[in-house]
């Protein structure tokens, strides 16, 4: 089972996105039948069996082995992986394109790097499995309070002038048999949500960017 798969077909987008069908693949973290699955989620064995095989059919879940009883042989199946994301490329036609409104101040641009992520390091999963190989990646993942938005704006200026001076020392355009990759920094201030707390608005903190909150219409002064 794989740590996580990047779902890339919008067929297999939309079954994972069945509530049914998720629950299911929630459930075979740990293999089942359907028998056992019916069981463990309150559901008729009928339908589970016919979510099973829908599942399997978009390599969402796989057949674990098969265990005879007497006169039946069941099928134990368990999820491909332990947690999915699914590809921008399930909507290739709406995703955001990084390149058409560069703004290193702007929410959108920052999804649409992420999108991009998602969908570049997706691929390189896909054939690195079919190829049994592993992706050669690196990351980075800490945490900064700061103090004033002066300071946070100075931070991303440091960070800026750090990252190019790496990138000039480094990038060698001319390197026979060399590879590019892609390096992308991102800094965003962390939703505060507290127990309770689903489907209520974040309040961000205005930046002074293309993406600063403005007021509801018709809100109140």
């Amino acid at each position: 089972m794989l740590d996580v798969a990047v779902i890339e077909e919008p067929a297999a987008a939309e079954a994972s996105l069945d509530p049914i069908r998720s629950r299911i693949l929630a459930a075979l973290a740990e293999p089942g039948s359907a028998a056992m699955l019916a069981t463990r989620l309150e559901l008729p064995r009928q339908k589970v069996n016919y979510h099973l095989k829908e599942l399997e059919r978009h390599g969402l879940v796989e057949l674990a082995e098969e265990r005879r009883k007497g006169n039946v042989t069941e099928r134990i199946y368990r999820a491909t992986a332990a947690s999915y994301v699914i590809s921008p490329t399930v909507l290739a036609a709406v995703s955001p394109d990084p390149s058409r409104s560069p703004d290193q101040l702007s929410a959108h641009w920052l999804l649409a790097l992420g999108a991009r992520l998602v969908q570049e390091v997706g691929s390189l999963l896909t054939g690195a499995s079919r190829a049994r190989k592993r992706v050669a990646t690196f990351g980075i993942d800490t945490e900064v309070r700061f103090a004033s938005a002066a300071d946070r704006t100075a931070f991303a200026e440091e960070l800026t002038q750090a990252v190019a001076a790496l990138v000039s020392r480094y990038h060698d355009e001319t390197a026979p048999g060399g590879r590019s990759h892609r390096v992308v920094v991102g800094l965003h201030q962390i939703p505060d949500r507290q127990p309770g707390d689903a489907g209520k608005r974040i309040e961000p903190e205005q930046s002074g960017g293309t993406d600063a909150t403005e007021p509801d219409a018709g809100q109140d002064d």
